[in-house]
């Protein structure tokens, strides 16, 4: 199995947030630091990501349990194009985290949608086999889709990033995320953004007492868990609507 990720790990710090100190904290960040490469014209740009499980749903039951030591996998694209799709590790080590990806192709995330793990044994990388290795031996396969808009500034110093994930929503009964009409359900109903912090070694004093001022509340739970457990409460209340209605809509 891949296990040579767990080389360059990182801190990592998310707090919630209202939409209003985003607005205040964007600006005097906006102001210090360059927003990232993957930026467009409007200021951020939009982060759709197919995550995976296997039969058991051990990512999602290790994030929830507090596990130290976990995994979870996912396939991610930017601003729905196909130029970029990137099968991608995250890891949990103890209180840092690592994250490791590899490009895979669209003919390879559409035969893997469909059931075919097969073609991603066409790549060289380590991480395109164990995933493949999982899908065969745990029944690892796509669970939900998570959308957001992702405003992120960057500094050089310890590979420093500050992100703000605006408008959390979980794909509805589809895993095709090149599906430009699908169907999607708002996490937050009162605007609610992610602030993350990443570094490697350190971080940047001056950032530090600039974000001291925030009123977020930190939060351990992820955007898979956070999406997997809104599309959970949907199904629930179709259910319940459905019973109400004597099994008909």
């Amino acid at each position: 199995m891949f296990t040579s990720a767990v080389t360059n790990l990182r801190h990592e710090i998310k707090l919630l947030i209202t939409y209003a100190d985003y607005v205040a904290l964007s600006k005097k960040i906006g102001a210090l630091l360059p927003k990232d490469s993957f930026t467009s014209d409007t200021g951020d740009y939009f982060i759709r990501s197919l995550y995976l499980d296997d039969e058991y749903i051990s990512s999602y039951r290790e994030k929830m349990a507090g596990s130290d030591k976990r995994k979870k996998y996912r396939i991610r694209i930017y601003n729905c194009s196909d130029n970029v799709i990137k099968l991608e590790c995250k890891q949990k080590v103890g209180a840092r985290i690592c994250k490791t990806s590899c490009s895979i192709t669209k003919e390879m995330f559409e035969e893997y949608i469909n059931g075919n793990p097969t073609p991603l044994l066409k790549s060289e990388h380590d991480l395109a086999k164990e995933v493949y290795s999982l899908t065969r031996s745990k029944l690892l396969s796509p669970m939900v889709v998570v959308d957001y808009d992702r405003e992120a500034y960057v500094h050089p110093l310890s590979n420093t990033r500050i992100t703000f994930d605006k408008f959390l929503h979980a794909g509805i009964n589809d895993v095709n995320i090149f599906n430009k009409d699908l169907l999607t359900y708002p996490v937050f109903t009162d605007d609610l953004v992610i602030l993350e912090i990443k570094y490697d070694y350190f971080f940047p004093s001056y950032l530090a007492d600039l974000l001291k001022t925030v009123r977020g509340k930190k939060i351990a739970l992820s955007k898979y868990c956070m999406c997997a457990d809104a599309m959970l409460n949907l199904n629930n209340a179709a259910v319940s609507i459905n019973s109400i209605n004597g099994g008909t809509y």
